[in-house]
């Protein structure tokens, strides 16, 4: 992968800060991709995994299939994952009835802490850079659900029902893959889970790309998730791309599945071996987009670094150990939205 790309710095989380704030990390236009460097004949560059194979005899053949896709790809698509189809449309269908409400109702939930339970992040103009950012979020914890469902909208009125049986659905599926993950390293079924604390669910409105002075409209801009893995649901609007091979690839809906992507959190744990994934998303200028991307993270106080076993003389520690609260109160500072602000947490050579 070219350091360029891994020099990118959209800050998409920060930007909720302010509308119109100056940008503070040095990040040149010039890095930016453009569309035209997108590999638009990979379709077949996805790798799928078959999770009802992974709960059955062949569950040491799915795990090395998952394990080859974290290390090559850096994401994969699940099918057959147990979540209800019903559950998909509830879902989807509710998070496109809540960004279509009055703009006074949706703007309740707006907030620039981001240690907030729940808070909206609206789209916004980087004049720095001479780009627009379209996408609209409303970001909340979801586990346990009965703990947050209160501070949830209760507008739309099937918010809170469709939402918590959706996300409890989709903690599910996030154990059990984390579960395949651990193994495919080599190490505990339950190593990844017993650091496991929280699920912070995004859910995601890119409306159809209006006209903007500026000259490039994203929907979010390059980045790569501070998270040990992230679960994507989309709808059949495509959106998503990511670096593959050093060339941006699209990767399309694949009807009721999930993509699973590797984070930042468990490329420090798996000792460099899976890198997590660069990626962005593109505005279609006909269809608005929704997207429900459910975010898995360590409690605050779970000492994060390449697991013991995955070290040795001949793979060294890439990383220092280190807690998540560390992490992450050091992602705030440091403003970049990439995978380098684990350099902080670099061991140092002897």
């Amino acid at each position: 992968m070219a350091p360029t790309l891994l020099q990118q710095a959209g800050d998409h989380l920060a930007s909720a800060a302010a509308k119109n704030a100056p940008y503070t990390y040095t990040d040149p236009l010039s890095e930016v991709p453009t569309l035209s460097g997108v590999d638009v004949s990979a379709d077949g560059s996805t790798p799928i995994v078959d999770m009802e194979a992974l709960l059955g005899p062949h569950r040491s053949e799915i795990i090395k299939q998952i394990g080859l896709a974290c290390e090559k790809n850096g994401f994969f698509a699940v099918k057959n994952h147990g979540i209800p189809e019903m559950k998909i449309n509830n879902m989807l269908d509710t998070a496109r009835e809540f960004f279509h409400l009055p703009d006074e109702e949706r703007l309740k939930f707006r907030s620039t802490d981001p240690n907030s339970v729940i808070r909206l992040v609206t789209g916004f103009e980087d004049r720095t850079r001479n780009i627009f950012v379209s996408r609209q979020s409303l970001k909340f914890h979801s586990h346990p659900v009965e703990e947050y469902m209160s501070q949830w909208p209760s507008n739309p009125p099937s918010f809170r029902e469709n939402v918590g049986e959706y996300c409890a659905s989709v903690r599910e599926v996030e154990v059990a893959i984390l579960e395949a993950i651990s193994e495919s390293l080599g190490l505990e079924r339950d190593y990844i889970d017993k650091i496991l604390k929280g699920h912070y669910v995004s859910i995601n409105y890119y409306p159809a790309c209006r006209e903007s002075e500026l000259d490039v409209t994203y929907g979010v801009r390059t980045h790569t998730d501070p998270t040990i893995i992230t679960i994507l649901m989309q709808d059949d609007v495509p959106g998503l791309q990511v670096i593959n091979d050093d060339k941006w690839i699209n990767v399309n809906p694949l009807p009721n599945a999930v993509v699973v992507h590797v984070g930042d959190i468990l490329q420090a744990l798996s000792n460099y071996r899976y890198k997590s994934l660069l990626h962005q998303a593109i505005v279609n200028c006909e269809k608005e987009r929704v997207s429900i991307a459910s975010y898995c993270y360590p409690s605050d106080d779970a000492m994060i670094g390449p697991a013991k076993k995955l070290v040795d003389r001949d793979h060294p520690a890439i990383y220092k150990d280190f807690t998540y609260r560390e992490f992450h109160e050091s992602m705030w500072r440091v403003k970049c939205s990439t995978a380098k602000r684990l350099d902080l947490f670099k061991a140092r050579a002897d």
